[in-house]
């Protein structure tokens, strides 16, 4: 028997959906296997990872430059070695681990994952091959630290293939299949079906709207953006998604009465059929969180970004542009003239829904598991 570890880290929901979705994966294609999915964080020590999540979903909501700061100078200076020095630590307790289940493989969608279990082969505490997933559209130094004891890489475009390959990493180990997701955004949904169930019509452009998001920033720039869709000269329908997010869902439906925009504008909590209402959407705003993202490519989508964290996400939201595939509503644009430019321009949505399309990787998990398991 085969025995699979695989990392994530409970920092925003993208390391924990690449890990289920490769878990779910094995479970499906593969027998004679073992798999334990693990926070990594929280399993070395709960009260760092409360508190380092804690702190992160703060920076997020309410200090976003203090997070850009983190982001950037955990690359390199003392914040780096600082992240190594306590990886070395932190594997002591995780050494419990390997002793008692033993991997053949770990799986980790995290670079904390990668970095203990590439010091335990390092120490020769595990034989085990070791594959690291990023979860963005760019690298951060933090994925590479222990590199040399990293088996595969996994990255979602080619740039991040090169940079990789620049820190001296042999290409052999490097591989450009996307970032795993649910194998339920390949499903061929009934659309006429969801339409009916949102009381929507087939011949209007339906746009969905990721408003609320885990940390709901900027909210104010967030409902300046559904009051335009709301402009009766937009001939739309609108999915606006609030998330858990109370008062960004409060704000929305006061959108919606004010502007008599109830028989085009639904507005949702939390939902797990984001792959059903993109399968129905012409074009999807939100922020550029590795995950939705994916998920929005794999849907063949053009995205419009709103909100990025600074850091990775400014990074992907640049990425998208860079490729085509999708625009920056900045705070400084008028969100009405941005969403014109788009929405009245049939050549130019269809242009960009054949750049997301061109650089979609919907079978990340398959072109994983198929290589980390020969």
């Amino acid at each position: 028997m085969k025995k699979i570890l695989i990392f994530y880290a409970s920092y925003g929901g993208g390391h924990l959906s690449a890990a289920k979705s490769i878990s779910q994966y094995l479970e499906e294609h593969y027998s004679d296997i073992e798999i334990k999915m693990v926070d990594c964080v929280e399993y070395v020590n709960k009260a760092l990872n409360k508190l380092t999540t804690a702190a992160y979903r703060e920076m997020a909501k309410k200090a976003p430059w203090a997070w850009e700061k983190v982001y950037y100078k955990s690359q390199d200076g003392a914040l780096a070695k600082v992240s190594t020095f306590s990886n070395r630590v932190m594997a002591i307790k995780m050494d419990k681990l390997f002793k008692s289940f033993m991997p053949d493989i770990v799986i980790s969608t995290h670079p904390f994952g990668s970095q203990i279990t590439s010091y335990l082969k390092k120490k020769n505490r595990t034989s085990c091959k070791l594959a690291t997933i990023l979860t963005d559209f760019a690298i951060h130094e933090q994925w590479l630290v222990g590199s040399e004891n990293v088996d595969f890489f996994f990255v979602s475009n080619d740039k991040m293939k090169q940079d990789i390959e620049s820190e001296g990493v042999d290409s052999n180990k490097i591989f450009v299949t996307g970032i795993p997701i649910s194998k339920r955004f390949s499903i061929n949904f009934d659309s006429l079906e969801i339409l009916n169930q949102l009381d929507f019509v087939p011949d209007k452009k339906t746009i969905l709207f990721f408003g609320g998001g885990e940390f709901g920033l900027g909210k104010d720039k967030t409902v300046a953006i559904l009051k335009a869709l709301a402009d009766n000269r937009f001939d739309v329908q609108v999915i606006a998604i609030a998330g858990k997010n109370e008062k960004m869902k409060d704000a929305f439906n006061k959108v919606v009465a004010e502007t008599h925009s109830e028989n085009r504008i639904r507005v949702l909590p939390f939902t797990n059929q984001v792959p059903e209402f993109m399968h129905i959407s012409d074009l999807v705003i939100t922020k550029p969180g590795g995950l939705t993202t994916s998920e929005s490519l794999a849907s063949f989508l053009p995205i419009i970004v709103i909100n990025p964290l600074p850091g990775q996400e400014e990074e992907n939201a640049m990425f998208l542009e860079k490729n085509g595939a999708g625009i920056w509503l900045k705070h400084t644009d008028n969100p009405y003239d941005i969403l014109s430019d788009v929405l009245n321009n049939d050549e130019k949505l269809t242009y960009m829904k054949q750049k997301s399309k061109q650089i979609s990787k919907p079978f990340a998990s398959k072109d994983i598991c198929e290589i980390v398991m020969k």
